[in-house]
């Protein structure tokens, strides 16, 4: 990866060899903590398990993962846009995710694509450049959001259900073998209350972090974890995938 000896955290951080979410709310609006924490639970069980040798990290921007996943990987190379606004410093490679990668075929062991695909246009290009990049029996971890906000303006394209991100991989050529959803209605509820209140003046703050902070309790016991798990099939924050060539 391009800078790596200056890479610094940003979204996530390693606490205790777990990822867990930054507290620079320069690098992590307030309002999206609870997200970000169940995203990273989800790439820190699917880094262990898939990720090995040579790792490509697609529409990278900051590398937030890259302080976990360099330990099960043997060389990181990192793909954005020309010109993103997380900046190009990790970037090995700038080009238009919608059009074919310059990677020639089979090439990599695993790849990851976070918060990527819902701002690619040409979705169905993206996911079958991926497949054939990978080398047999390589593991695309990728994760979307659902019930989310618009964000990065203008170029937020797609909300995916598990059967459209099903339809799209498998027509890009990979199968999965992970499909997992993240969260259910108390995490959605909490995740909209806690952005709006973030806005709010004074003490706007405060209590979105405190919104959050409630939810994650509540869905620790039992009844808010049934709530949680019965209403992900319909109402999930996102998904996180592990699909393979």
């Amino acid at each position: 990866m391009r800078n790596a000896d200056r890479w610094v955290a940003s979204k996530f951080v390693l606490r205790n060899d777990t990822l867990a979410t930054s507290p620079d709310v320069t690098e992590l609006a307030v309002g999206s903590r609870l997200v970000a924490g169940l995203v990273a639970k989800n790439y820190e069980q699917g880094i262990r398990e898939y990720a090995r040798g040579r790792l490509l990290d697609v529409g990278c921007g900051k590398a937030p993962l890259y302080g976990f996943y360099r330990r099960f990987v043997d060389r990181t190379l990192t793909v954005d846009w020309p010109r993103s606004r997380h900046g190009n410093t990790y970037v090995d490679c700038a080009c238009d995710l919608n059009h074919p990668l310059p990677f020639a075929d089979g090439q990599f062991d695993t790849i990851v694509m976070s918060d990527v695909l819902e701002h690619v246009a040409e979705p169905l290009t993206l996911c079958s450049e991926t497949s054939r990049i990978l080398r047999p029996g390589g593991s695309l971890l990728l994760n979307v959001p659902f019930l989310y906000w618009l964000h990065e303006r203008p170029h937020d394209y797609y909300r995916y259900t598990e059967y459209g991100l099903r339809h799209l991989l498998q027509a890009g050529g990979l199968h999965i073998v992970v499909m997992k959803a993240i969260g259910g209605s108390p995490e959605v509820l909490a995740d909209l209350i806690a952005k709006h209140l973030a806005v709010a003046p004074l003490v706007g703050k405060a209590m979105a972090v405190a919104v959050q902070h409630a939810a994650l309790c509540f869905v620790r016991v039992g009844i808010g974890r049934r709530a949680s798990e019965r209403s992900s099939a319909l109402f999930p924050l996102g998904y996180f995938v592990v699909a393979r060539k």
